[in-house]
């Protein structure tokens, strides 16, 4: 099979929310590099989303990068209008943007408590609900990146385990209501990927350190994991896969607790 034959995305437009570094990065890239143009957005990482556009265009496809705090409705409509402005079009939409107050339950004021629901989930209701507008009539893609926490107790993880959930149980609603219109929606909620946000929670090595212990595969899911599942999922390969949240974690949860 040849390289273009292989471009499943070619002449499509992606947008994907956190998309400056981490695991967003690595989204973006990929995307570019099986030819789609790429939106990504950002709300403090600037000079991280230049890098990223940077190395979308050295592949030759367009990037275009949209500051944006996915928590203000405004600015989530505002970034939309620019996409219809810029492209006319979008084909896959990709929520990756991800915050949370680290608390234990005890622990949450309601101030944490909000913003991590806009960011999270209702983030995501809202773009969905903006991204299928832009989606042409032969069909697109929603896909939304969750976590363990939705489903299972992790310490310091109240917040952005309800905000998963909520996610999830989105990402099914939306699937339905969708589905005659041909867009495919699904989530992929993977292991602890070791990027630069897991600093933020306490504890955090300790809970890694019991996590690799347990661990069936011989190592931890990485960002290409996720994007590999992601090109999949996004693709008319994945027809028939709607509203799931496929587990990407190398057997772990099959072990946990």
């Amino acid at each position: 099979m040849s390289a273009v034959e292989t471009r499943r995305y070619a002449g499509k437009v992606v947008c994907i929310t956190g998309g400056s570094r981490g695991i967003g990065r690595k989204l973006a890239i990929e995307f570019a590099r099986e030819g789609a143009d790429v939106v990504i957005n950002y709300f403090r990482n600037g000079d991280e989303a230049k890098k990223t556009a940077a190395e979308i265009e050295a592949l030759g496809q367009k990037a275009l990068t949209i500051r944006a705090n996915v928590a203000q409705e405004e600015k989530i409509l505002s970034m939309f209008e620019k996409i219809r402005e810029t492209f006319g079009r979008l084909d896959v939409f990709i929520h990756n943007a991800a915050s949370g107050r680290n608390r234990k339950a005890m622990e949450v004021d309601v101030k944490g408590w909000d913003w991590t629901l806009n960011v999270n989930a209702r983030a995501f209701l809202v773009s969905a609900q903006q991204a299928a507008t832009l989606m042409p009539k032969s069909g697109g893609a929603i896909l939304a990146l969750s976590s363990f926490g939705s489903d299972h107790v992790f310490p310091y993880y109240t917040t952005v385990g309800a905000s998963k959930a909520a996610l999830e149980a989105l990402v099914r609603y939306f699937a339905i209501e969708l589905a005659e219109r041909r867009i495919n929606v699904n989530a992929i909620s993977a292991g602890a990927v070791k990027t630069d946000a897991l600093n933020h929670f306490p504890e955090m090595d300790e809970t890694l350190k019991k996590l690799e212990e347990k661990m069936p595969y011989h190592r931890m899911v990485e960002g290409q994991d996720i994007a590999n599942l992601a090109l999949f999922l996004c693709s008319d390969q994945a027809e028939m896969v709607r509203g799931q949240t496929v587990r990407l974690d190398g057997g772990i949860s099959l072990v946990l607790p």
